[in-house]
């Protein structure tokens, strides 16, 4: 992993904790399956999967020099083992098939209003018709009676903010050491940390907490 120079928590990798004591085997069993998921689709054809990562592009931006989230084949894998959330909101079809139904209503939306499919357009085309189906005011016929703003908030917000959460490349970013497992926590109380977790870093106090997060095990 890429260091964040001018992160929160500098100098903190959450897989140096791999083989130390804050994880066990079924930790490094579960974390070592999503290190490892297949980074080409299984359930979302060639045309969906070039417009799935267009808009994974544009919910959560990640710099080219750091590793990223593989946040399309997180969706892909989600709709493809069918681990669906188990609930479904009013207006909404499956998950899998709001997924199918929605992509194909961004690329009509863009290929009617710009002439290209959504991922061929730049950002500001492409946030322009993000943010219509937003506000529920996209209108396509591939969505049939799927409201827009219910393609936008519940599938394309909650799956793939929920992806990108579950990376460890996430976890760093925001100091979280992985499961607690066998550990837990001892510090409870606010604003404590246990000896195991990062340190945050106060503006000037960087190089302070890049000392202290390369002994965090």
């Amino acid at each position: 992993m890429t260091d964040h120079d001018f992160g929160r928590y500098p100098g903190y990798d959450v897989l140096s904790k791999r083989n130390g004591p804050s994880w066990n085997e079924k930790t490094r069993e579960v974390i070592d399956k999503r290190l490892a998921i297949p980074r080409e689709p299984r359930f979302f054809s060639p045309a969906e999967w070039r417009t799935l990562h267009a808009v994974c592009d544009r919910i959560i931006p990640q710099s080219p020099n750091d590793e990223k989230v593989p946040l399309p084949a997180y969706v892909d894998e989600k709709m493809f083992l069918r681990r669906h959330d188990g609930y479904r909101y009013p207006g909404m079809p499956e998950q899998s098939e709001a997924w199918r139904r929605g992509l194909a209503a961004l690329d009509e939306v863009a290929r009617r209003d710009h002439g290209q499919d959504f991922a061929a357009l730049d950002g500001a085309a492409q946030d322009e018709v993000l943010r219509r189906f937003d506000r529920g005011e996209a209108k396509a016929d591939a969505l049939g009676d799927m409201p827009a703003n219910g393609f936008f908030n519940h599938r394309v917000i909650q799956d793939i903010v929920s992806a990108y959460y579950a990376h460890p490349v996430a976890w760093s970013e925001i100091g979280f050491g992985g499961p607690a497992s066998p550990r837990g926590y001892v510090r409870l109380q606010l604003n404590r940390r246990d000896p195991w977790e990062p340190v945050e870093a106060r503006p000037g106090e960087e190089a302070r907490a890049r000392r202290k997060n390369a002994r965090v095990g």
